[in-house]
């Protein structure tokens, strides 16, 4: 009785121990994650060598494989997405990752001549987890990435600057937006459309 007692012991500090370590490896994946691209972002933007275009095109061709840019345009519908026609859900996305690039690509302009810190990680749920960074070399800003890990790859799903993070902030205009529109989304997609580049 005392060996099994000692051998389950045993068993549930093994599996105690293996369950640590992988969310330290997945951890450790989303801050390598945004470590790595993150800083290669702003090094594309600040790259004076090629022409203001080419570093834009540069610049999302990397997020749009870093981002799962479907999965946030369709959160950002909440209940809306599940009336809408796979044809108007696609030219919204569409919109939406347009929307999205500019919206980025200012971010990480103001931060132009800057570099990137991982500071920590944190668990929100399994392979879900918020960075947090510092920017060096200007005023102290910490921004923080929430990233997946539980898929092919780690991605991108919002980044939240001084603490507001900007899916969220999103979600409440889009949902203001369907709200008075009657949940049309092609007006909601006209309206993306209409925005200004950045």
């Amino acid at each position: 009785m005392h060996r099994r007692h000692v051998l389950l012991s045993a068993g549930a500090l093994t599996l105690a121990f293996t369950s640590l370590a992988q969310a330290n490896q997945a951890a450790n994946a989303a801050e390598d994650f945004v470590a790595t691209n993150i800083q290669a972002g702003f090094d594309i933007l600040n790259d004076r060598a090629v022409g203001a275009s080419a570093r834009q095109q540069r610049f999302a061709d990397l997020l749009l494989g870093l981002t799962d840019v479907r999965r946030v345009a369709l959160f950002l519908l909440g209940r809306y997405a599940a009336d809408a026609s796979a044809a108007d859900l696609d030219a919204y996305v569409a919109a939406y990752q347009d929307y999205a690039l500019s919206i980025y690509r200012t971010y990480f302009q103001l931060y132009a001549g800057q570099s990137l810190k991982v500071v920590s990680s944190r668990e929100r749920a399994p392979g879900d987890f918020i960075v947090t960074t510092n920017m060096a070399g200007g005023a102290p800003m910490e921004i923080d990435f929430r990233v997946r890990t539980d898929g092919a790859k780690p991605m991108l799903v919002d980044v939240a600057v001084s603490g507001v993070w900007l899916a969220l902030a999103q979600r409440d205009q889009f949902l203001a937006t369907l709200a008075v529109n009657k949940g049309d989304i092609k007006a909601l997609t006209a309206q993306l459309r209409a925005l200004p580049s950045r």
